[in-house]
């Protein structure tokens, strides 16, 4: 896994295997976490012609969508694969401060 790009604050973006994932940057009162997310084809396509500015909207509506609360009717739900990747992606973090 590797950093491919990041928003201070608000998201990673990462590849591994040939895949993209988006990591956005969650806070709620009290509560702060990461959502981690494969990116699918339409977001896929939607990054590709958008760039970094659509990863900031997608960051955006996973943080505002709130997919982590009970109840909730993100959009986003079920597609969490933080705990999946938690020890690539701070790996892959601490490789990409290093070389900054």
């Amino acid at each position: 896994m590797r950093v491919i790009d990041t928003e201070e604050q608000r998201w990673f973006l990462f590849e591994h295997e040939d895949v993209l994932y988006l990591d956005a940057n969650c806070n709620h009162s009290f509560l702060g976490y990461t959502y981690m997310i494969k990116l699918n084809e339409a977001e896929l396509n939607l990054y590709q012609s958008e760039g970094r500015e659509y990863l900031n909207l997608l960051s955006h509506d996973i943080h505002y969508s709130a997919p982590i609360a009970q109840g909730s009717q993100s959009a986003f739900k079920g597609r969490d694969v933080t705990k999946q990747f938690s020890t690539l992606s701070l790996e892959a973090i601490e490789k990409w401060r290093a070389l900054k």
